[in-house]
């Protein structure tokens, strides 16, 4: 009985931090990579976005420049909202980047620019997770962007062994 009400009150909490993310609007000013902007809000604060759900090549990897320019001609210069919940490590903000009614995130994925970053794929609601699963899936059936590579090395892969060198 207490371990049902335990699992009910996290299930009622992680709802409440879904239903209240917070909202960001700005223009973007700068791109970094495949998955992360800077936006400028209205009182002119720069904030670092991290694109929630999404992990693109390093700049050093293959494709990196290639998903860096992929985000840039999406985004960059224009009007954002990003909907986030949390602040990494490096406080970037963690959101989703939606223009004009595009998921640029997914909009990333679908292009084979970034992989579906499955490791933190509980912070999502439930809808993302399951289009950005079957956005990698699809862009990986097609051969579409990195997935031309036979065996794409993951970004996450990569930093490890840069991390070891």
């Amino acid at each position: 009985m207490k371990f049902t009400k335990a699992i009910i009150s996290a299930l009622m909490f992680l709802s409440f931090i879904q239903i209240h993310a917070a909202t960001l609007s700005g223009r973007v000013v700068a791109v970094a990579d495949g998955d992360t902007i800077t936006v400028l809000d209205n009182t002119n604060t720069q904030h670092k976005i991290r694109l929630a759900g999404i992990d693109a090549p390093e700049k050093k990897q293959a494709f990196g420049n290639v998903s860096k320019k992929s985000l840039s001609d999406l985004v960059y210069g224009k009007q954002v909202d990003v909907a986030w919940q949390k602040q990494d490590r490096y406080g970037r903000t963690v959101g989703k980047v939606i223009i004009n009614g595009l998921d640029a995130n997914l909009e990333q994925i679908k292009r084979g620019m970034a992989w579906f970053y499955s490791k933190y794929q509980n912070e999502l609601i439930m809808d993302d997770r399951l289009s950005y699963r079957h956005a990698h899936e699809s862009a990986q059936a097609a051969n579409v962007g990195l997935w031309v590579d036979k065996e794409p090395t993951a970004p996450w892969d990569f930093r490890k062994v840069q991390r070891a060198n």
